[in-house]
């Protein structure tokens, strides 16, 4: 994991846009106790098939967006402009407590990508969390944007 100023000119973003880095890397390899206890009794071979999964997904969160790249041959790549988000799910239980990492649901006004799934991060979720908030609001005040909860009459 790294931070600091996304340099200019990086892939994904546009010319001349400067993005701080709040987390870039990949799930954990063992993300929980279930996990650990599984491979204990598998020998490590549920390490090695975690491995090969959690290569295939990279994770990258600035200031400005939420980038996340899946696959090992072929890639897809999903793109979350902050300034949609309308809420967020922080879910750390037991298991990923103990190991010191979490999860992080982002939930947006997105037509193709209704929900993010951030999971297994080996990082501080809760102080990612906070960042990813006021990065958001940021986002908004600086786009104009206003999000209006309306409820259904009746």
């Amino acid at each position: 994991m790294s931070q600091g100023l996304v340099k200019p000119g990086a892939p994904g973003l546009m010319p001349g846009a400067s993005e701080e880095l709040l987390f870039e890397g990949r799930p954990a390899l063992i993300q929980g106790v279930g996990g650990l206890l599984l491979a204990i009794l598998t020998l490590g071979i549920s390490v090695l098939v975690t491995f090969f999964q959690t290569r295939g997904v990279h994770y990258r969160i600035t200031s400005q967006r939420v980038v996340i790249e899946k696959g090992v041959f072929s890639k897809r790549m999903e793109q979350l402009d902050l300034y949609r988000v309308v809420d967020y799910v922080v879910e750390r239980p037991f298991g990923q407590r103990i190991m010191g990492t979490g999860n992080i649901i982002l939930e947006a006004m997105d037509k193709t990508t209704p929900e993010i799934r951030i999971v297994g991060i080996k990082t501080n979720v809760m102080s990612l969390y906070e960042k990813l908030r006021y990065s958001t609001e940021q986002e908004k005040k600086k786009r104009g944007v206003r999000v209006l909860d309306v409820e259904p009459a009746g």
